[in-house]
């Protein structure tokens, strides 16, 4: 049995090694029309090098999920919401890490330990960028690393500002331990985000991973909502008690530069 490319007499381009053909064929779509700009069937079709009865069904497929549109019956097709959606949230990280950048490096510098900027991902964190210290010993590279909210300096700013209710439906769902400092019961972990709120920086002794203390602060943008969460930490030799408030006051004064930067109303 021929399949749909060799019926059409077009070869289609070289498999990707590691890839599901379909979905390597939409993205090459996708990819077309941000090229070309609007386009007809024949035309996708043909730059992908794909039988229009595939082009179309895969087209349909991205017409439904908002990926794509078709202007008119029968008319060409261009990108749609959804794509433009999914652009934004990638330019957005990528605008914070790059606007933040020189700041994180200058953290890096004062506190002389790793400095990470991490954003939210659903349930989970994302690290998108990382600067550093002068230390000899210095944590793991994180950049594009996730992990959970709950053990994490950074996902405690996040969790700090959700309503109770939602802190308690994810405590409900079973919160992962890590280590023997996780907290991984509803009342200990809403006291810490209490706390969190009260003084406004976030703290993981040990939580994620062992010998680790990170402390951490919102980044806000225009609108006053938290975009990123801009942390530091070390070693527990380094980051002993009596440290910690120092450098979550460094790491709060930075936050809080890298906020105006991203358009928050500076306070006064």
């Amino acid at each position: 049995m021929r399949n749909d490319e060799s019926a059409s007499g077009a070869a289609p381009g070289p498999a990707r090694a590691g890839t599901v053909q379909s979905v390597d064929r939409a993205v090459s779509l996708l990819q077309a029309l941000a090229t070309r700009g609007p386009s007809t069937l024949t035309e996708l079709a043909g730059s992908v090098s794909v039988h229009k009865a595939t082009a179309f069904r895969l087209l349909a497929t991205l017409e439904a999920r908002g990926l794509v549109l078709q202007e008119g019956d029968r008319g060409r097709y261009r990108l749609g919401p959804s794509a433009a959606q999914l652009a934004a949230g990638a330019a957005g990280a990528h605008d914070v890490a790059v606007l933040c950048r020189p700041l994180c490096v200058e953290l890096a510098q004062a506190v002389g330990d790793t400095v990470n900027l991490v954003v939210s991902d659903g349930t989970q964190i994302t690290t998108v960028d990382q600067a550093a210290g002068g230390s000899i010993v210095a944590s793991t590279d994180y950049v594009g690393r996730r992990g959970p909210l709950h053990a994490t300096a950074a996902g405690k700013v996040f969790l700090a500002r959700w309503p109770q209710r939602r802190v308690e439906q994810l405590c409900e769902q079973g919160l992962e331990r890590f280590t023997e400092h996780t907290l991984v019961d509803r009342g200990p972990l809403l006291a810490d985000l209490e706390e969190v709120r009260r003084r406004g920086w976030a703290v993981a002794r040990e939580e994620h991973e062992a010998g680790l203390v990170v402390v951490g602060a919102p980044v806000l943008g225009a609108d006053g909502t938290v975009v990123a969460a801009l942390t530091a930490g070390g070693p527990t030799y380094r980051m002993t008690p009596q440290v910690v408030p120092s450098v979550a006051d460094q790491v709060l004064a930075t936050a809080a530069r890298a906020s105006w930067r991203l358009g928050a109303v500076k306070p006064g």
